[in-house]
């Protein structure tokens, strides 16, 4: 099972996150969190004054920076050895993010990062273009969505139990807002990717999911 790549993709609150790391543990493979790493240049991009609208100042920004994962649950995310794993899950962040992820020298530089952790095996990843684009090749491919409206009371659960204060109206529009930008970006839009298993969560547990996804890449062994 070391060697299996699996690669879920999917729109903002479909579960991808919270699923693959229960897949991780199950499997013993190593959980990226593609997200994260955009996340992080995000945050970074915050403290080093570079505007999110900059693809080539952010480019530049990535270059210089290191963006590394630790042991935890959740996982911990570093740059530049500082720890950011709580500040990079802010709603602020999330939308920065998304629009940081827009830019092609951006999502380039970040796709050859995301792809030298992968090409030994052993991974599973998660992201908007992890089936797609940094893993394509990938034994499993997974694609998991769910309605908007389930996937913004998701993300409105996920704020309340981190005690941040959001309403439902304004979490379900940031979700509309990153979908839309997801789907119609010029470089590697959100789609489903050729040979990919469409996964519905809505009316599944977290628990169902994730043995819907153990069993389909404990079939491919």
């Amino acid at each position: 099972m070391s060697a299996i790549v699996i690669a879920i993709d999917g729109p903002a609150g479909a579960g991808k996150s919270t699923v693959s790391k229960l897949v991780a543990k199950e499997l013993d493979l190593t959980y990226l969190d593609t997200g994260a790493m955009y996340r992080a240049l995000a945050y970074q991009s915050v403290t080093s004054q570079v505007d999110a609208n900059d693809g080539e100042g952010l480019a530049k920004l990535l270059d210089i920076i290191e963006i590394s994962f630790g042991a935890g649950d959740p996982q911990r995310v570093y740059v530049n050895g500082t720890d950011v794993s709580e500040s990079i899950r802010t709603p602020l962040m999330g939308e920065l993010a998304s629009a940081v992820s827009t830019h092609t020298p951006v999502r380039r530089a970040m796709v050859e990062r995301q792809q030298q952790i992968v090409k030994n095996g052993g991974v599973i990843l998660e992201g908007r273009d992890a089936t797609t684009v940094i893993a394509p090749q990938a034994e499993l491919k997974i694609y998991m969505t769910a309605s908007l409206e389930e996937r913004a009371s998701r993300r409105l659960r996920e704020f309340a139990d981190k005690g941040l204060d959001s309403d439902f109206s304004s979490v379900r529009k940031q979700i509309a807002t990153r979908d839309h930008r997801d789907i119609s970006r010029e470089d590697s839009p959100l789609s489903v990717a050729e040979g990919a298993v469409q996964i519905e969560t809505a009316g599944l547990t977290i628990a169902e999911v994730v043995s819907k996804v153990v069993e389909l890449a404990r079939d491919l062994m």
